[in-house]
């Protein structure tokens, strides 16, 4: 039964979740779900089952209410077997962190030349200033994948109303069909795209343009040059 809950939750997480969290939940404009401590701490849907149906506004993710308990129950179980064979995988596993010899197969040099370089990164980041140290402050699966999948809650968002009115604020979703932004009074709005003028200011796009063009080699020589900087 276990088996066909992990199958059906496999199906439906496709639907629903991969674009955002990738087809193995390891992440993708979404954070990894099998390195989640939510997921990982959850217990046969009690801390899942919420998120899932009430979304979270603050971090972007929609609520899902029309899923049925079942369905969850099965995306659940989907999650819990992505962890179970991630963990089997690695000895260590995401909770105990890779082991650094793992990830450290880039050349510093060809690193550092590709971020001044090809990669433009020292156009926004400098390593004697805003990632001074950034290597002792994240473990090194995290560091990896902060520079490939940044978090997305700095990006904002200005929204011209068909009255003139222009609202501005933290993006929260932006898709073919609604806009939400939260305003620095706090207040949420929402509006659907088609009705509205919508221009998004990502300070992180610079990293999304990078996905498409990046090389293994080119992340591992990128991700050994930051491991220098302690």
């Amino acid at each position: 039964m276990q088996n066909e809950n992990v199958k059906r939750g496999n199906d439906k997480f496709q639907q629903s979740c991969a674009i955002c969290h990738g087809t193995d939940a390891r992440g993708g404009s979404g954070s990894s779900l099998v390195d989640s401590s939510l997921v990982r701490h959850d217990v046969n849907g009690n801390l899942l089952a919420p998120v899932i149906q009430e979304g979270r506004p603050d971090k972007g993710m929609p609520a899902y209410p029309t899923l049925s308990q079942s369905q969850i129950a099965d995306i659940v179980a989907f999650l819990h077997a992505r962890v179970e064979v991630t963990n089997s995988v690695e000895s260590s596993g995401p909770v105990g962190g890779y082991q650094l010899k793992r990830l450290l197969t880039g050349n510093v040099e060809a690193g550092k030349r590709y971020f001044n370089g090809a990669g433009k990164c020292s156009t926004c980041h400098s390593p004697t200033k805003d990632l001074a140290g950034i290597a002792g402050k994240y473990s090194p699966v995290e560091l990896e994948s902060r520079f490939l999948y940044p978090p997305d809650d700095l990006r904002t968002a200005s929204v011209s109303l068909p009255n003139g009115e222009k609202m501005t604020g933290k993006l929260l979703h932006l898709d073919a069909f609604y806009v939400s932004i939260v305003d620095k009074a706090g207040w949420y709005h929402s509006w659907p795209v088609g009705a509205v003028k919508v221009a998004v200011n990502d300070p992180l796009k610079g990293h999304l343009e990078l996905l498409g063009k990046y090389k293994d080699k080119d992340i591992h020589d990128v991700f050994a040059y930051l491991e220098t900087l302690k």
